[in-house]
This record gives C-alpha cells, structure tokens and sequence, in this order.
C-alpha cells in the first residue's frame, strides 16, 4: 500500500478565463505547470478529442506532497455535460470560504461548518471552515458508485486502496493509500453512475516496475482496461508510462510510474504566465462569435 500515492483528479473545463479565477482567487490555489498539446492524447487525457488542447496542473503545493486538480481544456469544445459521477472536492480552508464571500460567490452553507460551492463547469466543492493547514489542505474526492460492496471489492481488494471507514446506513466508504493523503470517498446512489461528456479521471502514482503487474491483475480478473502500459510524451519533459483502468462503475483510473513523473511534475515558477498567455493568444472563442455560431458542447 505505501507503495502508491495519490496525485489527481482531471475536470474537463469549457471556460479556462472563468475557472482560472475560481482555482486561483477563490480556492487560492497556484497554478504549478501548464502544458500545451497540438494533438489529442494516447491515453485519451483530454478526452476523445483529436484537436488542440491545454493542461493546467493547480494546487496548493507541490505535486509530490499535494493532491491537485488537472485542468484540462478542448479548444474546440465550449462546454460538457456534468453526470452524477463525480460528487465533489473536500478542501479545508476557512480563507476559501472568505474568498467566496469577498468575491459574491454562490456559497451555501451546509451543517458541520461546511460550505459547498460550485466551480465553472458545474464541478461542487466542499468547504471547511477550519485554518487552512501548511499540509495538503485537499482532504476527499467523493465519486459515486451503484453498488458500495462491489466497488470496496476493486478498489480495496484488487487495487490495495486500504478502508478507513464505512458507513453502512449512509452507504459510503472512505479509502486510501496513506494516513496523509488525500483520501476517496465511494458513495452509493443506489442506481446507475452517469458520467456525462465531462467525464473525469483519477490518477495514482506507483514505482514504474508495478505497472506491468496492475496490468496483469486486472486481465486475470476479467477487469476493465481502457488503455494497455503505453509511454506518455510531453514537449519537452519526462516521458512517463500509464495504465488506465476502470472501475465497475466506469469511473477512469490512471496509475503512472512515479520515478518519471516526479521528474515530469517539476513546479514551473513560470506556469501562471504560461496559463495567462495561452488565454491570451485563444482566439477560440471571438472565432466561433464572428461565424455567429456557438462553441460546441461535447
């Protein structure tokens, strides 16, 4: 188990001017590094797009220590349809929830000292009113599943993850890969999980030589792959190896081989101005208003 680590969760973003101000002046996060690709992914990271497109890492640290959130954007694409799949992000931070208020945000309080708001895109955010700590103050992404019993079985059983707790009456399950990590809620919907167009996915590191044996395991078990051990380019970084699964509910999870992608997520002091300049030269948007056409939705 101590052997992975939980890295982050992708949202597929419509507007990056919007959400960039959400992630950086209301959750106050920073923008670590951001990448731009002229085609689409092997491995599908942004989607079953062929075109241009972006990926902002943002968080409040370092990706070797913090749980953050991959922003990926679809030049083409103007906006996604939200499912039921994903069920939020738990952060502590009382500075977020004061940002929220400064900034007019639809904020809704919630019982325990709890806040939810919602990010562009429709992606909800849980809010503790608590300091936010000099640790990882990411605490839960919570991800719905249509049978608690049958995900605990793959994703503690098959995947390692270990079960911190579960309540049997509200039908969820919190589990991890450490003590200090970010850890995933299951929650029963007692139905099918719909994923929309704007699908996310779940990403995990691990030493390079355990990839061929996830691999492996889920073949043995009759599991879902939806991408075989495949090296992943980036301009002008690391090459890293991936395999993606899914789980019995669809739900898409990456697991990378760590020894690269530590060399891969380097934090660039430049990413913010990166991220601004590519918002900058995206015409995207003024194209599609000239042509009096809307943006695409996926």
């Amino acid at each position: 188990m101590g052997s992975k680590r939980a890295l982050h969760y992708v949202l597929k973003v419509g507007n990056r001017g919007q959400t960039a101000r959400f992630y950086r002046e209301l959750l106050g996060m920073k923008v670590l590094r951001h990448e731009e690709f002229e085609e689409g992914c092997k491995a599908t990271c942004n989607g079953p797009y062929d075109g241009k497109w972006s990926k902002t890492m943002i968080g409040y640290g370092s990706e070797d220590s913090h749980f953050v959130v991959e922003l990926t954007y679809n030049y083409g694409v103007g906006q996604y349809r939200v499912g039921n799949d994903f069920l939020g992000i738990t952060i502590q931070s009382s500075q977020a929830v004061q940002h929220a208020r400064q900034m007019k945000w639809l904020l809704a309080e919630l019982p325990g000292g709890l806040f939810e708001v919602v990010a562009p895109g429709g992606y909800t955010f849980y809010l503790e009113d608590k300091d936010q700590p000099k640790t990882d103050p990411v605490r839960r992404v919570a991800l719905a599943v249509s049978d608690l019993q049958k995900s605990l079985h793959y994703w503690s059983s098959l995947l390692g993850m270990k079960i911190y707790s579960k309540d049997e009456t509200k039908k969820n399950a919190l589990l991890g890969y450490g003590d200090n990590q970010c850890k995933l809620e299951l929650q029963d919907i007692g139905g099918p999980v719909d994923h929309g167009t704007a699908f996310g996915r779940i990403a995990f590191a691990c030493p390079k030589d355990e990839l061929p044996n996830i691999e492996a395991k889920m073949k043995k078990e009759n599991q879902k792959i939806l991408t075989p051990l495949v090296s992943l380019d980036t301009p002008g970084k690391a090459t890293v190896q991936v395999v993606i699964l899914a789980d019995p509910d669809g739900h898409e999870i990456c697991f990378v081989g760590d020894e690269a992608f530590q060399e891969l997520s380097h934090t660039d002091p430049t990413a913010d101005k990166l991220l601004n300049d590519a918002m900058d030269a995206d015409k995207s948007a003024e194209w599609f208003a000239k042509h009096s056409r809307q943006k695409p939705s996926a």
